[in-house]
């Protein structure tokens, strides 16, 4: 059986390099991504460029219906789903929370919080034996945000991780034994776009010194921990995170 996935926010930066290097070794994938077409199509024109099965569809997690219309237009392009990697997520401009206001905040819980836990519904319903599936596999993107807070910066993005930390334990025990697997990847300083979304491009080079490593991080090698939780490798590996984090 051809393993199927599904990467949200798979037109750039982590979601790309996972979606990448997921064809790489034989899953078919479906990318959804929010606003940029061209980015997402560059994604499935490398992959099937190489002879993988690829597609993109425009959803915003944020809202149930796209995502529900998401996970239908897999199932009939490319077959029953066997894994979701949630990586979806946004920031907004470096803020204090005194300085935030309730819409704000809203935004980014609508996105990394809400748009997790429906995709994540989705694939349960499809992979769970309760529900006549085979099993798979969910692996949440996740951030160091959540344990160290980012103060003075997005306390409301690191809070809406810590939410999906919460989730990925929580729902790692309700479904463990019905045949899926559901653990995340804690990312550290990397190098993509979201940084600029918060008003700082170069972000990662400004703190990179207080991280043990000396350095950011890329795309790449955050999506080789995905991939393995996603693997017959991590076949006893359940509700845990790994750290890909340099340290920090």
């Amino acid at each position: 059986m051809e393993n199927v996935l599904i990467v949200t926010g798979g037109g750039r930066g982590i979601g790309a390099a996972v979606a990448r290097l997921a064809a790489g070794q034989g899953y078919a994938v479906c990318i959804s991504y929010l606003n940029n077409h061209a980015a997402a199509e560059e994604v499935v024109a490398s992959i099937t460029g190489k002879g993988g099965r690829a597609i993109a569809v425009q959803a915003d997690v944020a809202v149930e219906e796209q995502v529900v219309r998401l996970f239908e237009q897999a199932d009939s392009a490319l077959g029953r789903l066997t894994a979701l990697v949630n990586n979806a997520g946004i920031l907004e401009r470096q803020a204090r929370v005194e300085d935030m206001d309730a819409a704000r905040i809203g935004r980014v819980f609508a996105t990394n919080v809400v748009g997790s836990f429906i995709c994540a519904r989705e694939a349960v319903r499809r992979m769970s034996t309760r529900h006549g599936g085979k099993g798979g596999a969910i692996v949440n993107l996740s951030s160091r945000a959540a344990r160290l807070g980012s103060p003075g910066e997005y306390v409301d993005y690191a809070a809406s991780k810590a939410a999906v930390d919460t989730l990925t334990i929580g729902l790692a025990k309700e479904v463990a034994a019905e045949g899926i697997r559901v653990n995340a990847v804690s990312p550290g300083l990397i190098y993509t776009d979201i940084h600029a979304s918060g008003g700082e491009p170069g972000r990662v080079d400004r703190v990179k010194n207080a991280v043990p490593m000396q350095r950011g991080g890329y795309p790449e090698e955050v999506a080789e921990a995905v991939l393995w939780l996603l693997s017959a490798q991590a076949s006893y590996t359940t509700g845990a995170t790994i750290d890909v984090s340099g340290g920090r």
